[in-house]
């Protein structure tokens, strides 16, 4: 009995590796991706995009859990708090990332420490628009009439702080010229009060402005980026008029909570990749004159730690304070 006993427990000692690699093996269950805005938006709609494709690839569910609210910070702090083992992870955006730390008094998390960057997923341009029978024409003619009026042309933004606002203070900055923000609760609300004449320009996302520079509705002045897009290659950029400081390339990646192992880090970034790399996934981006993302959590790491100064000088050159 003894003898016997003792090769029993010998075999099922032989086999607890095999179990813990079994109960070790990600992903096991459901992940969480926790969207800091709320559906409909962009970036909801990506977010659901690259976790459909990289659920395919991981063969478990990715559900995308929107958390909105205090300009990102609400969803940004859900993944802060999650724990370091895959099963909660978010959309980390351009604005809780590197601007909102500098444009609120108090949030409740570092994004330099406490997240996890894994990889970056796009970058997208904005574009200056001003409606078809605007007697502005180009970038000098806007500067031209701002300083000869200070303070009396008005741009419309997506509320304040967001790319649409930090976007015009830039370029009011560099430009040395002074005009009236409007901030909107969203973006789509400030191109109709332009559409509208309420306000005489705005920087908008490219995907947004595209159909109303398609329609004929809106006059497409200037890109952000530091190329002409495909999409609109008559369009020059904001360099090419006499202002390359104004380069504004709104992000957003696929970021974890602090502590993550290397180990998985590295497997879901190789997974991302390989996301943005279906045909699906690079459609959607690139159909939006956005750039696809990919790389290293090095390289979406070392842009996040480069654009929080450079914001947070445009928001205290400018003042902006959060509501």
């Amino acid at each position: 009995m003894q003898r016997r006993s003792l090769l029993q427990a010998g075999a099922a000692f032989s086999l607890l590796p095999t179990v813990l690699h079994a109960q070790d093996k990600y992903p096991s269950k459901p992940i969480v991706w926790v969207c800091p805005y709320a559906a409909g938006g962009n970036a909801d709609s990506r977010s659901r995009q690259v976790a459909k494709a990289m659920s395919t690839i991981l063969g478990q569910p990715i559900v995308v859990d929107n958390k909105a609210g205090a300009g990102g910070n609400i969803g940004t702090e859900a993944i802060v708090r999650g724990k370091p083992d895959g099963y909660t992870l978010g959309m980390g955006n351009f604005a809780p990332l590197a601007v909102n730390q500098t444009l609120f008094k108090k949030i409740n998390f570092d994004p330099l420490t406490d997240l996890t960057p894994i990889c970056l997923i796009e970058r997208g341009p904005l574009i200056l628009m001003v409606r078809t029978d605007s007697p502005y024409k180009s970038v000098k003619d806007i500067v031209a009439a701002a300083k000869a009026a200070p303070g009396k042309l008005s741009y419309g933004s997506g509320g304040i702080g967001g790319s649409h606002h930090l976007s015009a203070a830039l370029f009011e900055h560099v430009a040395g010229i002074d005009m009236i923000h409007a901030p909107y609760k969203s973006g789509s609300a400030a191109a109709t009060d332009l559409m509208g004449g309420q306000v005489q320009m705005m920087f908008e996302q490219m995907y947004a402005a595209m159909p109303s520079i398609q329609g004929g509705r809106m006059r497409a002045l200037a890109i952000t980026s530091k190329k002409r897009s495909p999409l609109l290659p008559d369009l020059p950029t904001m360099a090419e008029q006499g202002y390359p400081d104004v380069e504004v390339l709104n992000w957003q990646g696929l970021v974890g909570p602090k502590g993550m192992p290397a180990s998985l880090v590295k497997q879901l970034n190789a997974v991302c990749n390989q996301a943005l790399q279906t045909a699906e996934v690079k459609e959607k981006i690139l159909s939006q004159g956005n750039e696809v993302g990919g790389g290293t959590p090095e390289q979406f790491a070392a842009l996040i730690k480069a654009e929080a100064p450079r914001w947070a000088k445009v928001v205290k050159d400018a003042k902006i304070e959060a509501e």
